[in-house]
Parts: C-alpha cells; sequence; structure tokens
C-alpha cells in the first residue's frame, strides 16, 4: 500500500472549502448565516446579513461553505483533521468469487478503546487479472438498511437488486463495502457513548476512511473514485461525497427526498442514534427549522458527477420531492458547466433498484471515471 497521512492531504483540505476550514479546530462549526428558503440555491447571504444572486463560481463557494455548516449543526462537527491513526489493515477472510477475489478486512479510523469504535468492518473486491502496475478505478458501496450490512450489496440477502458492490467488481473495479455502525460485523454499537454527536457524522468519518484506504492501494487511480448506495448507504453516500472531493461520480437509490416531502414533513425518521437526533432535541421535527436541506446537499456535490434513482412509487422517499429539487440543483449544475453531470431517474417501480436503471447507473459511472468494463450485466 502507498504510505498515506488521511487527514492532512490536500484533497480533503479542498473539500473543506475555504470558509469551513476554520471548523476543524472547534467543538463545534460556526453557525451558517440564515436562509429562509433552502430551495433557493441562487442566494448566498454576505457578511452583513444581506441576499446577494449568485452569478459566479465564486459566489457558489460561498454558499456551498455555508452549506457544509449547516449540515454540521446537525450532524455535529467533522472531527479534526490531523487525529487519524494508522490504517492498520487486517484481513480476517479471502474468498475467491467469479472474476474477482472478496476480502474480510477490518482497518482503524479513530483512536478509541471500544472496537466497534475504532475499527470498521468491510468487504474488499479485488478483480482478477490486474497488471503489474495497472491502477484501477474503484468504487465505495454502502449498504441499505439491513442486519447483514454489507452482505447486502455483495448479494446474500433476499433482495434481487442490491448486489451492486459484486456487480461492479466484476466490471473491473476495486470496491470496498463497509459495516455502517450498527449493522453486520458492527451490530451492538453504542452510539450513546462514541464522540459522534450523530451516526450520520460517525458513518461520514467511516466512509471517508474506506477511501484512504483506496487511495492507498497500488492498484488504485485515486483521481477515480465513486460511491453508490440504496436508501440507508443512498443518503449515507451524499453525506460522504459533501465532505470528501476525492469521489469523483455519486449514485444515490432511493436515498433522499427534501424533509418537508419525506412523509409530509414527518421527520421523525431521521433522528435515531443511527441519523441525526438534533433533528428532534433541537428543531423540534419543523423542517423549516432544519438548518439545510437535500436540496443543498445535492447541489453541494456540484460540479463532481451525480446519478439519482428516485422510484415513483418509492414510499420512504417521495419522487415529487426529488423532482422539486432537481429542477433548483440543475441551476448549480448549469452554472458550473456541468449539467450534463446530473441525472436523475424514476422508474415505475417502489423502493427498488431496478436491472435498467442500476445498469444505466454503471454506465454512468463507467463514462465519469473513464473505465472500460470488463463484463456488463446479464
Amino acid at each position: 500500500m502507498r504510505p498515506i497521512h488521511a487527514r492532512t492531504s490536500a484533497v480533503f483540505a479542498t473539500a473543506c472549502l475555504m470558509l469551513v476550514a476554520c471548523v476543524v479546530a472547534q467543538d463545534e462549526p460556526d453557525k451558517p448565516p440564515a436562509y429562509g428558503d433552502h430551495r433557493n440555491l441562487m442566494v448566498y447571504v454576505d457578511n452583513v446579513g444581506n441576499e446577494k444572486q449568485i452569478k459566479t463560481r465564486e459566489d457558489w463557494l460561498i454558499r456551498q461553505a455555508h452549506i457544509l455548516l449547516g449540515i454540521q449543526q446537525a450532524t455535529g462537527p467533522l472531527p479534526p483533521l490531523d487525529d487519524q491513526p494508522a490504517l492498520d489493515v487486517k484481513v480476517t477472510q479471502r474468498v475467491r468469487g467469479d472474476g474477482y477475489d472478496r476480502l474480510t478486512v477490518s482497518f482503524a479510523v479513530e483512536r478509541s478503546d471500544d472496537v466497534k469504535t475504532a475499527r470498521v468492518t468491510a468487504y474488499l473486491y479485488v478483480p482478477h487479472g490486474i497488471a503489474n502496475g495497472e491502477r484501477r478505478p474503484a468504487m465505495l458501496a454502502l449498504h441499505p438498511t439491513h442486519r447483514i450490512g454489507k452482505g447486502v450489496v455483495d448479494g446474500q440477502s433476499e433482495r434481487p437488486n442490491r448486489g451492486y458492490a459484486k456487480e461492479l467488481a466484476q466490471r473491473g473495479y476495486v470496491v470496498i463495502a463497509p459495516d455502517y455502525p450498527s449493522f453486520g460485523d458492527l451490530t451492538g454499537y453504542d452510539f450513546a457513548n462514541d464522540r459522534y454527536v450523530s451516526g450520520t457524522m460517525k458513518g461520514i468519518v467511516n466512509h471517508m476512511c474506506c477511501v484512504d484506504l483506496l487511495v492507498s492501494r497500488y492498484d488504485v487511480d485515486a483521481k477515480r473514485i465513486g460511491v453508490i448506495g440504496h436508501s440507508l448507504g443512498g443518503h449515507n453516500a451524499m453525506f460522504v461525497a459533501v465532505f470528501d472531493t476525492r469521489l469523483k461520480v455519486v449514485v444515490t437509490s432511493c436515498g433522499w427526498t427534501p424533509f418537508h416531502d419525506y412523509y409530509g414533513g414527518k421527520i421523525a425518521g431521521w433522528t435515531s442514534d443511527r441519523y441525526m437526533p438534533r433533528l428532534r432535541d433541537e428543531y423540534q421535527l419543523d423542517p423549516d427549522r432544519v438548518p439545510f436541506d437535500f436540496y443543498e446537499v445535492v447541489a453541494a456535490i456540484a460540479p463532481r458527477a451525480f446519478f439519482s434513482n428516485s422510484p415513483l412509487n418509492d414510499g420512504n422517499f417521495d419522487a415529487r420531492g426529488v423532482r422539486k429539487a432537481e429542477r433548483e440543483s440543475k441551476k448549480v449544475y448549469q452554472l458550473l458547466d456541468a449539467a450534463d453531470r446530473m441525472l436523475v431517474r424514476y422508474p415505475d417501480a417502489g423502493h427498488d433498484f431496478p436491472l435498467a436503471v442500476r445498469r444505466e447507473s454503471y454506465r454512468f459511472i463507467d463514462k465519469i471515471l473513464k473505465h472500460t468494463p470488463t463484463r456488463d450485466l446479464p
């Protein structure tokens, strides 16, 4: 593996975006200026509280920095960037699959006496046929809600359309698929006694460490890394991408809708320890008080590539809200000359990642990461 100091890399510093750089030394990030309407992405609030029209990329970077601050108001702060232990990767199992080797690994993500806090378990897929000196594109594959965690994206669950980690490995990608805290090998994770305000921020940190691991490998091209996830994994893919600009393409399936459109604005489902308890404890379950919204999350990813599978009959994440957010977020992509890098598909399906749209998402990833697949889906 290539040596890497994960939390002082220039690419990560870039992810914090100018105005957010001061956050890392504080217990809590500064509060962003108040935005009365999170849907209006084409304004920013200046230092004296006046709204200004966004006309340039530099204008947008101000709003983008405010969005990152707003997210941290709800999730808690991103921890200091210079306190990351060595990854200390341990391989506990190796299985030969159809076109790849699947390694079960664990690695360090923080300093803690609790092993489930300190380390992450994951599947690491290494495609067969990588030539000496060749560097492949790589994907971070985040699983949906399921007790078996990473096993879902390996195709081990009862759901037929969730095996995207294995499928991407068969297409020739190096893939890492971690357990989210409280699932898989991290079942029993104690959110109450870790150092995070939210499970969401713990997930962001763990997933950024997964990117660190990919970047450290000699068979990975650090400039060609993306993230994919369904449901729980779908919004976690978005959250980690906002903070980590090393992720060049984001695929989210059934992972989001604006807060006002989530069960008609009843956002209690976002408030468990696994997610963002502050939405209940500090913002009283009022979408109008939450300091960010998914309009902004999507836009903050721009101009990097974004693909959303948002089925018409998804009972969790209302596609009507996605359509509204798509219209507004597209304005930012257009401003940044990246309109063709944002795609949203609305299949006639329920809370699922159907084969046809999954194939399209893979082709989108291939295009962005400049990869010729070694195999396609049947």
